[in-house]
């Protein structure tokens, strides 16, 4: 026969469950709940590209995990728009591998960008599999595409049918267009990351090859770069070690560079991706984290955003993962 719960065990079981529900943060304090951001109940994303149009709007372009999905076998990319960072409109799926003549799976990191009117979604996407436990039998390869849309919120079509190269292997795309109407693509790619290429005018192909940039003697193992302009300083961010968000500075979009250290330091000894952009002249930091939230895999990747302030000398004050993340960015953007 089953016992009758007394009152003040159900309280007590109902407190446990409270604080083993929690979400693994840095901080202890009872701030509102801001991160992971609100994209759907349900939806997990991961490697969100921040942008903001001539609309006014926040976009946040991402990859879209499956539940339990094998070795990162991605089909699709999202991207969710806002004002204020917590109330934000679902768009998607903007892209699918089933829209690709030359990819069939992979659908990794992307990045987007504003010229010529029109609006680019820049991605990785690949075939074949990768075996871990015989290396040597992997047929699994990458390349980048790229799609245009008379909106930000797409649908994007792959106008070339092609990957922008097919040597080198390569993935998570960052596209910079400088003040003067320069787009400059930055890559993780096999024997060439720390390489930058210009794009064509037209946004469909690349000009001249890839150009190794002088990092000034410090080259650790990377993933998802990151390029973005403050007053006359470049910012060329990371995943260091894919785990560990950090940077250098330059003043010229394609170096010489000067390592500058940590922004964020790593969490689960799991991967990161990020990107970091000014909004309502608030500078933002967007990435993931890895998160057991409702799932029947354990932890799963979900986007998450921070505040994000720089030293009166340019360099990035380092920043500690939270829960309240940019709740407050309303109230936050009306005090200043």
């Amino acid at each position: 026969m089953m016992k009758k719960i007394t009152t003040a065990t159900a309280s007590a079981l109902l407190a446990a469950t409270m604080i083993s529900c929690a979400h693994h943060s840095e901080d202890s304090g009872t701030a509102a709940q801001g991160n992971p951001l609100n994209f759907g109940k349900g939806l997990r994303t991961a490697d969100p590209s921040a942008h903001v149009w001539n609309d006014g709007k926040m976009y946040v372009y991402t990859s879209h995990d499956e539940e339990c999905q094998e070795d990162f076998w991605m089909k699709d990319w999202y991207a969710f728009s806002s004002t204020d960072l917590q109330n934000w409109e679902t768009h998607g799926p903007l892209l699918s591998v089933d829209d690709l003549s030359w990819a069939d799976n992979y659908a990794w990191a992307p990045d987007a960008a504003y010229k010529n009117g029109k609006y680019y979604l820049v991605f990785p996407a690949g075939t074949g599999h990768k075996d871990r436990v015989n290396p040597q039998n992997s047929t699994k390869w990458m390349g980048i595409g790229i799609a245009e849309s008379d909106s930000p919120t797409g649908p994007f079509t792959d106008k070339i049918g092609a990957p922008l190269w097919t040597s080198p292997y390569a993935n998570d795309p960052s596209l910079f267009i400088d003040d003067d109407g320069q787009a400059y693509l930055y890559v993780h790619a096999k024997d060439h990351d720390y390489h930058v290429i210009k794009m064509a005018d037209d946004m469909r192909s690349t000009k001249g090859d890839l150009v190794k940039m002088d990092m000034g003697g410090y080259e650790p193992k990377m993933e998802g770069p990151w390029v973005f302009k403050r007053g006359d300083s470049y910012y060329f961010t990371m995943p260091e070690n894919n785990r560990v968000l950090s940077y250098y500075m330059s003043k010229s979009p394609t170096g010489p560079w000067e390592y500058k250290g940590e922004i964020m330091g790593q969490e689960h000894n799991s991967n990161n991706h990020h990107s970091i952009v000014e909004y309502q002249g608030q500078w933002i930091l967007f990435y993931h984290r890895w998160l057991d939230i409702d799932s029947a895999c354990g932890r799963q990747r979900h986007s998450a955003a921070e505040y994000l302030y720089f030293n009166d000398d340019g360099t990035i004050k380092p920043i500690k993962r939270t829960d309240k993340g940019v709740s407050d960015f309303s109230t936050k953007v009306k005090s200043n």
